[in-house]
């Protein structure tokens, strides 16, 4: 449990490294960004994945090769943060086709389950067809979940509450974007608005 909490601290310190460096480059032009390097460049997150979609259908990170994915890790029984941020994600993807459009269809939002035991195919559906019509929901078997959460240092678990047998899911608030190779480039600033959001894609997005 010591060595789990220690890799806690050290991914919260790195994450709060990349933060700063968000922060500090606010006012950075065009031009400044084709110079710059991503925040989360050579970060050892992210890798393949083979997960089941919102149409009980599978699919692999290859598929979406090309792209850059806006990765979030959640759960449809999340009382508050999840939904309100999914809902930030999807109006930020709605505000960049219409400001941007070039930018928009290069961009697929994900949302993957942390709590696949509830969160089938069908809840998932549910979930992501209240944000944006492109958001990829995915789900899958326990340890399906946990490999693909332990490749992007997403920690969670169960809460047990006080209603007979029911749980809430801790998790970290984390959005990532990620390269059109799959390679992670920046957190998303999902507790901010959508504006903020898709300004960020934009700083990095070509």
């Amino acid at each position: 449990m010591a060595g789990f909490a220690m890799n806690q601290i050290v991914f919260r310190s790195a994450i709060a490294a990349a933060l700063l460096a968000l922060a500090g480059c606010g006012d950075a032009s065009p031009a400044d960004n084709a110079t710059a390097e991503a925040p989360l460049a050579g970060a050892t997150i992210g890798g393949p994945f083979t997960l089941t979609n919102q149409d009980g259908e599978r699919v692999s990170d290859t598929e979406f090769a090309g792209k850059y994915r806006v990765m979030y890790f959640g759960y449809t029984y999340c009382p508050d943060i999840c939904p309100v941020d999914a809902q930030r994600i999807g109006a930020a993807v709605r505000l960049l086709e219409k400001t941007d459009p070039a930018i928009a269809e290069r961009i697929v939002p994900f949302f993957v389950t942390v709590d696949p035991q509830r969160d089938g195919p069908a809840e998932v559906k549910a979930f992501v067809s209240n944000f944006h019509p492109r958001m990829v929901g995915l789900t899958g078997t326990p340890e399906e979940i946990a490999a693909v959460a332990k490749r992007f240092a997403i920690y969670y678990a169960a809460q047990p509450t006080s209603e007979g047998g029911g749980y809430l899911v801790d998790h970290q608030q984390l959005s990532y974007l990620m390269g059109p190779n799959g390679e992670p480039i920046a957190l998303l600033p999902v507790e901010e608005s959508p504006e903020a959001i898709a300004a960020e894609i934009k700083r990095w997005v070509t």
